[in-house]
């Protein structure tokens, strides 16, 4: 993890217990310690963790737009890998998440399915950047967001969901196979654990930060 992660992660409770829901924090109530707000974007292939990793961390009821799987998804959506599955988001996932008591991120989870990519443009803008998530029994359907994210210029990072009972790939093995550039933060997690998935929040954080363009001298 680079040294601008770090900092952040060494903050003081950044891997801690979310304080409860409504609780009043002393720096909630002065106006001159107003905590940054930034916007982080979920994206990757249908399936992939997107609206659980969103609701791994979300400190409120996460906004939820999922709808039951029917017959007409029937050779549109592949359940090969995932036969268990029984809804999909159709709009979007939605949840917060305050990293340090200066740092509030809003989650916007992306609908997988390529019939959805017309929502894409209007769901990250403002986003600092993005995480991609990728299954590696399925890497193929995480390229479109990886092209997405590459045209677009957002920062982004990847983060390989580890799902039980897989095959687990080093990480330099699979940044290969996606062919994700060496400066790309590449991070092997699980979405169902908080820990790996705030882990993997502040290395976009800190990817974000370093290729933000230097403020003009003034």
């Amino acid at each position: 993890m680079d040294s601008a992660v770090s900092e952040l992660a060494a903050s003081e409770g950044a891997l801690g217990e979310v304080e409860d829901e409504g609780q009043v924090q002393a720096w909630q109530l002065d106006r001159s310690r107003a905590p940054t707000a930034t916007k982080i974007v979920i994206a990757g292939g249908f399936g992939v963790g997107k609206t659980t990793l969103v609701t791994t961390v979300s400190e409120i009821t996460p906004l939820q737009t999922e709808a039951l799987m029917t017959e007409a998804g029937e050779g549109t959506d592949d359940l090969s890998a995932v036969p268990q599955k029984a809804t999909t988001t159709v709009a979007m996932d939605y949840g917060r998440i305050t990293l340090d008591q200066d740092l509030v991120l809003y989650l916007f989870g992306t609908p997988g399915q390529e019939r959805f990519w017309f929502m894409w443009d209007d769901l990250v803008r403002g986003a600092i950047g993005a995480v991609v998530l990728a299954d590696t029994r399925r890497l193929t359907e995480c390229f479109p967001a990886l092209d997405y994210f590459e045209r677009s210029g957002l920062p982004y990072v990847v983060g390989i969901n580890h799902f039980e009972g897989t095959e687990e790939f080093a990480a330099e093995d699979v940044r290969e196979a996606l062919s994700v550039p060496a400066e790309v933060p590449l991070l092997v997690m699980d979405a169902r654990k908080r820990a790996p998935v705030v882990e993997t929040l502040l290395a976009l954080v800190g990817h974000a930060y370093e290729q933000s363009p230097e403020p003009a001298p003034v």
